[in-house]
């Protein structure tokens, strides 16, 4: 009986070799309990090997997911100012036609003029607020400066053409120091009010992330189910269906 489970462990052993090396030990003396219990300790050693090596891929996955969004963010961000700068430059180009009229019309019209000129001043500090907030992290690199910058921004433009943008940056920020209640509060926020943000999929993505980090299994997959069915073929979809098959397994 012992020769057949001796023979059976040794043949499981030689197919965990294929994944991931271990000490060699000689196996060949001793007795039969005595070579058992080098085998298990081969395959002990084996498992934990794989072990290691599923974690430093996990770490390389969420580097690589970090990354991305932060290119993705960066992209985003370049056409998002040049829209913003072409309409600013129509508003001035309004402005400087409206001063160049007769002067009954321009007195007409100087009310107008004036707010005109308080909203365009008002977008130009908007955008620069952004700026400055993304500056902190992708020139200064100063995240912990960054997080009250973008927490400042949300506050004082909540409707922004970069507010999606800026909650999704907080909500990493604050993900990266495992902050994960406030960094959930972010990400909801570009779920729930920026259905149309190009980083909604992967806020739900991130959701799912901090469910998993707070042993919320059903939750985790529920966020990353989502992304499949919305957001099919995307990037964040790909994450997901990996985050899955990891829970599964």
């Amino acid at each position: 009986m012992k020769r057949a489970v001796l023979i059976t462990v040794m043949f499981l052993g030689a197919g965990a070799a294929v994944a991931a090396p271990a000490p060699v030990e000689d196996i060949a003396g001793g007795s039969g309990d005595d070579r058992l219990a080098r085998i298990e300790r081969i395959v002990k050693s084996r498992q934990q090997s794989e072990l290691d090596m599923q974690r430093r891929l996990d770490t390389l996955q969420q580097e690589v997911l970090d990354l991305r969004g932060l290119t993705e963010q960066q992209n985003y961000q370049i056409e998002q100012m040049q829209q913003r700068q072409r309409q600013l430059y129509d508003e001035l180009a309004n402005l400087s036609s409206k001063a160049s009229a007769a002067p009954a019309a321009a007195a007409a019209t100087s009310t107008p003029s004036v707010a005109s000129t308080n909203a365009a001043s008002s977008s130009l500090s908007e955008t620069a607020s952004y700026e400055s907030a993304v500056n902190l992290v992708l020139k200064e690199r100063k995240y912990d400066d960054a997080i009250p910058a973008f927490r400042a921004f949300i506050k004082q433009y909540p409707d922004s053409v970069y507010a999606a943008n800026a909650n999704y940056w907080l909500g990493q920020l604050l993900f990266n120091k495992s902050e994960f209640a406030e960094a959930k509060q972010a990400f909801k926020t570009v779920v729930d009010r920026f259905s149309d943000s190009n980083k909604r999929g992967d806020s739900l993505v991130k959701l799912g992330m901090i469910a998993e980090k707070t042993g919320d299994k059903a939750g985790a997959t529920q966020y990353y189910q989502q992304v499949v069915k919305d957001y099919a073929n995307s990037a964040a979809a790909r994450i997901a269906q990996q985050q899955l098959a990891a829970i599964k397994a």
